[in-house]
């Protein structure tokens, strides 16, 4: 079957809306006044101190996460304009279960009204929308709203939101060792092919750039088994302010702080400086 060429109307609509897409990157980023290289491709979040929040105002902690998910909306949909390739939450670990069942039962619904309301937002701000993470024991009515959201937002071509929904790295680092040992097994993989590059195919975030910046909330000094592969060469930033009050001005400081990192990847400022290869500098004075 083949399917109509698009017309010239659709065309030109498709080419205005990409300019004014691009016109409020430069505009938002001009308000940002970090320079295009120093924004992070990727950023990845741990949304820490929902329950904390929700004490703090004489709340129930379920406040709190109600709350959190107002935030998420505009973290998002700022991302999505300063043309950040991909935000991450750390949205429910596999630990996560161990709450108790009204809360998690409260968690899940709140998932579910989540990708339900936030459709058309992603839509209009072109955000594609991915979940990382275990399927199993999700029940029925979340992985739907999983899928069918996913599908919804397959063929956007802006911001990649992934939540990570069940998700635990070390569990995810197994499944990755299981999966390779299965293909090495059947004769797929050779045992030498393996290297740093194969096994991230392997893992859930497979296709999309490692973390530039991670950043966590609610002051807690710890990674909490979030993409502990990924985030190898991250720049962390921890804010002090709970989730649920880390506004689109706390997210330009944490971008603001990256930007004026010195990433080196294990190399140094000035690999022609000789202090930097153990031979004493040459001194002004000297022939």
């Amino acid at each position: 079957m083949t399917l109509p060429a698009p017309s010239l109307a659709a065309t030109s609509d498709a080419v205005a809306v990409s300019a004014q897409r691009a016109e409020k990157t430069r505009a938002a980023r001009d308000r940002l006044g970090v320079a295009d290289a120093a924004i992070p491709r990727h950023v990845a979040v741990i949304m820490d101190g929902n329950g904390r929040w929700a004490r703090r105002q004489g709340k129930p902690r379920t406040a709190g996460h109600a709350a959190g998910a107002a935030a998420v909306r505009d973290i998002v949909t700022e991302c999505a304009v300063l043309g950040i390739e991909v935000l991450s939450l750390y949205s429910f670990s596999v630990e996560n279960w161990k709450r108790p069942s009204a809360e998690v039962g409260y968690l899940m619904g709140l998932y579910a009204e989540y990708l339900v309301a936030e459709r058309a937002i992603m839509l209009e701000n072109n955000v594609r929308f991915l979940q990382i993470g275990r399927r199993e024991p999700l029940d029925r009515a979340i992985l739907e709203e999983l899928d069918r959201t996913t599908e919804m937002t397959r063929h956007n071509t802006g911001l990649t939101l992934a939540m990570a929904l069940n998700y635990g790295s070390r569990r995810e680092i197994a499944d990755a060792a299981a999966a390779i040992a299965r293909d090495a097994c059947a004769g797929r993989l050779r045992p030498e092919d393996i290297d740093e590059s194969r096994f991230a195919k392997y893992l859930y975030t497979a296709n999309l750039p490692d973390p530039d910046l991670l950043i966590r909330t609610a002051g807690e000094m710890r990674l909490s088994n979030y993409l502990l592969w990924q985030i190898s060469y991250a720049e962390l930033y921890v804010s002090d302010v709970c989730w649920p009050q880390f506004t689109v001005d706390e997210f330009h400081v944490a971008l603001r702080a990256y930007a004026g990192r010195n990433r080196q990847f294990g190399g140094v400022d000035d690999p022609l400086d000789p202090a930097e290869h153990g031979r004493p500098p040459r001194h002004a004075d000297a022939s």
